[in-house]
């Protein structure tokens, strides 16, 4: 009996002991959450200025090594700049070395690389949240939907805090002001459309792959469309105008210009066709998107987050890069020269970048080289984010001032010769690269960025921070709510399609058709009434031939009867004279 009252009174301890840690638990969970809450509305009320402010101090110089030092002494900017994490040492953080990017140099674009699977996505999301933070509006494409939890704040976890307070970051819960686009009308968002006119027919021309004989064809015929007051607004209108002026109808049109070979024509309305199958027949149309649109912020200062969604991508690389290609040369033509400004006006991610290129034209290609040098000076900022650095070509990498890049795969020999591709990219450091390269960890990223003076900065091992905004998928309800409540909803939401090239063509060639009909009428109802003119004519000829014999006929017996009669007469008389003559010549004339 004693054994059982020792056992219960062990258990009741043990259920004791047990009660007061679940009770510690909790305890240090509400704290947990009440220190993350008070973050967060000291967050809030910072102002965007408070967000640009230069990182803190990292730890002074003897507390590190000396390649801890060398390295922290290179992340030390004077102005505002986007935090990415802290410097690594032996597989630990150093959260009092701080590295980042400064904004200045974002305009000078960069690249996010990894394999699948290291963290890109959150990288990412990580950039685009300080980025408006620092009141700077984000264009991202959301190629798996992974970032539509930008809008929702994250959810705290003792895992979570442990890695941000390791690396010195001041989490908090954040959601932060997105706005969700598609390309015309495809999936959730406000939709993106732009017109045949606006998107022009040189940048039409690269896209479609052309040579230059056919793209001077295409000028011509839009030059000749914007002539005539026919309005391109989608491909139906481009390919009717093509059709139009090859036809029989419109072949004349441009004879005095040179006109179009038909061949020409076909291959234009062949790379139509290609590109209407992977989506361009949504993408083009009205209302027209004004890329005005995507340098907004929100009411409280920080950047706005564009985010656009791409369903499919794999399956649609043209409607991908005709998108990419459009946007950056109507930013270009817009926006003014501004330098190297102290922060940019907008920086671009486009996600999976290696779609871009996969399959790209030279003419293409030469094209994304050009926008990537230029746009630059007007103080926008692009980020190719894919899985090896091979995937973009040498020409637009060595535009890219800064990387990130995360874990690579040597997993085969084409592995390995694109990780040595890839370390090849980076400043000389004190690092092996190859064997870093294929042992960070998730969440981990070789850094390098150029400084503010111009030079790179030392590459850097960094743990990367934790993005503040939940890392999975908002819920479809609290997007739709934000669409709805869009002001580009009321905008873009309602497609128009107003008269244009192709009912106007069509009209035209009725009108023509109608016109050639009613001509055709007329040349018959002349035609018969020449007829009717030549029968009539030529049955008064008949007549009057008719009536001439009868009066010759006549006249002839008129005279033929008047001969008679005077033959008579001259009888008459002659026999009468004859008589008197005999009488008297023979005396047989009696006396009177």
């Amino acid at each position: 009996m004693s054994e059982n009252t020792t056992d219960l009174a062990a258990l009741r301890a043990a259920a004791a002991q047990a009660e007061a840690e679940a009770a510690q638990a909790r305890a240090e969970a509400a704290r947990a959450a009440l220190e993350a809450a008070e973050a967060a509305a000291r967050d809030q009320a910072r102002t965007p200025a408070d967000r640009t402010a230069a990182p803190p101090e990292p730890s002074e110089p003897a507390e590190l090594s000396e390649h801890a030092a060398s390295i922290a002494a290179g992340y030390r900017p004077e102005g505002p700049w986007l935090p990415l994490g802290a410097l690594v040492e032996n597989d630990e953080a150093l959260g009092g070395v701080p590295i980042g990017i400064p904004l200045r140099s974002l305009n000078r674009h960069g690249l996010v690389a990894g394999a699948t699977g290291t963290g890109k996505t959150r990288t990412l999301q990580l950039m685009a949240e300080g980025l408006s933070e620092a009141g700077v509006p984000v264009f991202v494409t959301d190629i798996k939907g992974d970032l539509t939890g930008l809008a929702v704040p994250g959810e705290a976890s003792d895992r979570l805090l442990e890695r941000t307070t390791s690396i010195g970051q001041d989490w908090a819960p954040t959601g932060y002001p997105v706005e969700f686009y598609n390309l015309g009308g495809i999936g959730h968002g406000v939709p993106i459309r732009t017109t045949i006119t606006d998107f022009g027919p040189l940048l039409l021309a690269k896209v479609l792959d052309l040579n230059e004989t056919q793209e001077s064809a295409l000028t011509l015929i839009v030059h000749w469309a914007d002539s005539q007051g026919l309005a391109l607004l989608d491909l139906k209108d481009l390919r009717s105008v093509v059709s139009y002026l090859t036809s029989d109808e419109g072949k004349d049109e441009l004879k005095d210009i040179g006109g179009i070979a038909t061949s020409t024509a076909g291959v234009i309305l062949r790379e139509l066709s290609a590109l209407e199958a992977q989506g361009g027949d949504v993408f083009f149309g009205e209302p027209a998107f004004d890329t005005a649109d995507l340098l907004r912020s929100a009411t409280d200062g920080r950047g706005t987050i564009s985010a656009l969604e791409l369903p499919d991508l794999q399956d649609r690389p043209a409607i991908f890069s005709t998108f990419l290609m459009w946007l950056l040369a109507d930013l270009f033509g817009g926006l003014p020269e501004v330098g190297d400004p102290e922060k940019p006006k907008l920086v671009f991610f486009f996600d999976e970048a290696h779609l871009l290129f996969k399959g790209a034209s030279d003419a293409f290609t030469d094209q994304v080289i050009q926008t990537v040098r230029l746009i630059r000076s007007k103080g926008v900022g692009i980020f190719f984010v894919t899985q090896t650095p091979t995937d973009v070509p040498d020409e637009v990498l060595a535009e890219l001032g800064s990387r990130v890049q995360h874990a690579l795969r040597a997993h085969t020999p084409n592995d390995a010769k694109d990780l040595r591709a890839s370390v090849r990219t980076y400043p000389t450091s004190d690092y092996d690269l190859e064997a870093l390269l294929t042992s960070l960890g998730t969440g981990e990223a070789v850094v390098t960025a150029l400084g503010e003076d111009g030079a790179p900065t030392p590459v850097a091992w960094t743990r990367l921070r934790a993005p503040r905004a939940a890392m999975d998928p908002a819920p479809e309800t609290h997007i739709e709510q934000i669409v709805t409540a869009s002001a580009g909803s009321a905008r873009y939401g309602t497609p128009l399609d107003r008269e244009s090239a192709f009912e106007m063509l069509a009209a035209r060639i009725v009108a023509e058709e109608v016109a050639a009909q009613e001509a055709a009428e007329k040349a018959a109802d002349a035609a018969a009434q020449a007829e009717e003119l030549e029968e009539m004519e030529a049955r008064l000829r008949k007549e009057a031939e008719a009536a001439r014999k009868a009066e010759e006929r006549r006249a002839q017996e008129t005279a033929r009867a008047g001969r008679s009669v005077l033959t008579s007469v001259l009888r008459t008389a002659g026999t009468t004279l004859a008589r008197e003559v005999t009488r008297s010549l023979f005396g047989t004339r009696r006396r009177r």
